[in-house]
């Protein structure tokens, strides 16, 4: 049974919940604990690195995009309790954001001969450009990443992110663990897991929709010393799909001691 799920996404990124909604959603899904993880963006409305909402226990969290030598890798931080420097570099990854929104955007437009109802802001990501071209052309949410502003498509511009190295630097002084989310998402998941050498935890339980092979995280696990954690990546308004049981969060909620 799903206690905590510890990936999910609110409007603050490009999830379909609001933060106020989450408590409700975690309780039609039976789940206790929920960690916020949106993309590259702190949570204001939390408080703390751990805050009790209308019986359910929100971790502060964030799901950080890094670069590696040879792949783009995302991290997770749990338990945040913000810094100065962590606040910095989320707001030159936001600037970055919004300008390469409006060069996608605008790219789309000419394309496509259509106007999109998507402005250039803060959390801006591929998925809102997506849903617009889907509402105003013969293009599907899926069919608009495929053939306009997917990775290597016409109308895909990369995003600044930072390294590794200082991706791990800015979370580790703000946040009580940090893991590396969904290694087979990855093109190279050997070399995405031995990253883990410098990480606290690695997420365990995923959604992938398809078989892959867990015992290499559980060996990264054993290997490293690695806390396993899990969630259900959740964009849209169900959560608890995958993510972790009891003693799975007791090992968690001790790592971070809140």
């Amino acid at each position: 049974m799903v206690v905590a799920d510890l990936h999910v996404h609110t409007t603050r990124s490009d999830g379909t919940l609001s933060f106020d909604e989450v408590p409700a959603a975690a309780r039609r899904a039976g789940v206790e604990v929920v960690a916020v993880t949106d993309h590259d963006r702190l949570q204001p409305a939390l408080d703390g690195p751990a805050t009790q909402r209308d019986g359910v226990t929100l971790l502060h969290g964030i799901e950080l995009r890094v670069e590696t030598e040879t792949q783009r890798l995302d991290l997770l931080g749990y338990g945040v309790d913000p810094t100065d420097e962590l606040r910095t570099e989320c707001a030159r990854i936001q600037r970055n954001r919004r300008e390469r929104g409006a060069r996608i955007i605008e790219c789309v437009e000419d394309r496509l001969g259509v106007s999109l109802p998507v402005e250039p802001r803060d959390g801006l990501g591929r998925p809102h450009i997506a849903r617009g071209i889907a509402e105003v052309s013969d293009h599907t949410f899926q069919s608009a990443f495929d053939e306009l502003i997917g990775d290597d498509c016409p109308c895909y511009v990369p995003r600044e992110v930072p390294s590794f190295e200082r991706g791990c630097a800015v979370l580790s002084d703000a946040c009580g663990l940090v893991g590396l989310a969904h290694p087979f998402r990855y093109p190279d998941t050997a070399a995405a897991l031995s990253k883990c050498a410098s990480l606290d935890a690695v997420e365990r339980w995923y959604p992938y929709g398809r078989a892959v092979d867990d015992s290499l995280v559980d060996d990264a696990i054993e290997r490293y010393d690695l806390v396993p954690t899990g969630g259900s990546d959740a964009h849209g308004e169900t959560l608890g799909d995958t993510g972790l049981d009891s003693p799975a969060w007791d090992r968690v909620e001790t790592a971070l001691n809140v």
